[in-house]
């Protein structure tokens, strides 16, 4: 199993979380886990170093499809290292119905094999960091007046602990579904570089800014979009259709390119505060029917990388990164950032655990904590995924 030490991505990502740096660009190559086709020379035990790590878990991808009709956390497994996913890779095509084309003497073959095409991903990355606490408990004695101060000060040290390791996990989380923004933007617009991407759009990059001035002939910029109504009533049509559009069996709307379909249940939709609130304030608070103009059910975020130390929604609405292409990484900045729309089973987080161990020692009368956390990112680039911008 090939385990990576985040540590020092970890302390970056809470400096950025309570906004004491601005953005860093961060590698992700190394925290989100795209999946291999075949195993290579890291899947191996790491005690013996010869022993393949067996798969813990085997996922087909057989939903029913029904026609028209951030939470991230997925499932885990107690054995096994791998997560394998099996999917279809193209819809099988239609042939001819002989029965109604039937020839006097004519021998009809029944015996032709049609090989179904089928891939899978092994997912096998993991990642870990542990955060540390030594408690000199007879040491710290005489500033306390009682037994319960002492306790209630070792509880607030443990408490501290707790929220470092929430506070981290959260922020990598996080970067589980910045790795699928900029590979979806990098698919979408592969030749752009510095931030470039105003004045195009595309079809799993959707700029909503362009076009809103395309469609009505404006000149609107990005920092006056938020505080104008007719900007928000058409960013929820825009993102109200791409619900609904996802929900149909389509190509065009994952970095793989495959046939996927995305039904209401199995969508995540969520939204930069900056545009949610905007949106309530504008459509809704003088709004008889407001449900016409609401947006679609979603969750809200204020930042998608961190704050920067204003807020500004050139620092929250950005994701500065290097991601997997292929054998190398790329850096990418992208910004103006409103919303993802994106699969259950596009990005998640596997294997999620979290354990202290302690040890004692009895010469210098401590006990040192050890607060550990492991954890499994994936992205899956074939299944939907759709970032809406401005710029």
């Amino acid at each position: 199993m090939d385990m990576k030490q985040v540590y020092q991505l970890a302390n970056d990502v809470t400096t950025e979380l309570l906004g004491k740096n601005d953005l860093v660009s961060e590698d992700l190559s190394n925290v989100v886990d795209l999946g291999k086709e075949i195993f290579d020379n890291v899947s191996y035990d790491k005690f013996t170093k010869s022993l393949v790590d067996h798969i813990g878990k085997v996922r087909f991808v057989n939903r029913t499809y029904e026609g028209t009709a951030h939470t991230l956390i997925r499932d885990s497994w107690e054995y096994g290292a791998v997560l394998e996913k099996v999917t279809g890779t193209n819809l099988p095509e239609a042939v001819e119905n002989e029965s109604w084309e039937l020839t006097d003497g004519a021998s009809y073959d029944q015996n032709v094999f049609k090989k179904p095409e089928v891939s899978s991903k092994f997912y096998n990355k993991r990642t870990t960091f542990e955060v540390d606490l030594s408690v000199a408990d007879k040491q710290v004695r005489s500033a306390f007046s009682s037994a319960n101060q002492l306790n209630s000060f070792f509880s607030m040290l443990t408490n501290d602990v707790d929220k470092s390791l929430t506070c981290k996990i959260d922020e990598l989380s996080n970067r589980t579904v910045n790795n699928m923004i900029l590979q979806t933007v990098n698919a979408e617009f592969p030749s752009v570089s510095n931030d470039n991407y105003s004045g195009m759009t595309g079809i799993k990059a959707v700029n909503l800014l362009y076009l809103f001035n395309q469609t009505f002939s404006k000149s609107l910029t990005a920092a006056a979009a938020f505080f104008d109504p007719d900007f928000n009533k058409f960013a929820a049509l825009y993102i109200t259709r791409y619900t609904d559009r996802v929900k149909k069996m389509s190509s065009l709307f994952n970095v793989g390119g495959l046939p996927r379909f995305t039904p209401k249940n199995l969508q995540h939709l969520i939204l930069h505060t900056d545009l949610a609130s905007a949106s309530d304030v504008y459509l809704q608070s003088d709004t008889y029917h407001n449900e016409l103009t609401k947006l679609p059910m979603h969750e809200s975020t204020p930042y998608w990388q961190g704050s920067g130390t204003d807020y500004a929604f050139s620092h929250s609405g950005t994701v500065k990164a290097s991601i997997e292409t292929g054998a190398t990484t790329k850096a990418i900045t992208f910004s103006g950032i409103v919303g993802v729309l994106f699969d259950h089973e596009a990005a998640g987080l596997n294997q999620v655990e979290r354990r202290v161990t302690s040890h004692r020692n009895d010469k210098a009368e401590f006990t040192n904590y050890f607060y550990k956390e492991e954890c499994g990112y994936f992205n899956d680039l074939n299944e939907n995924f759709v970032v809406f911008y401005v710029a």
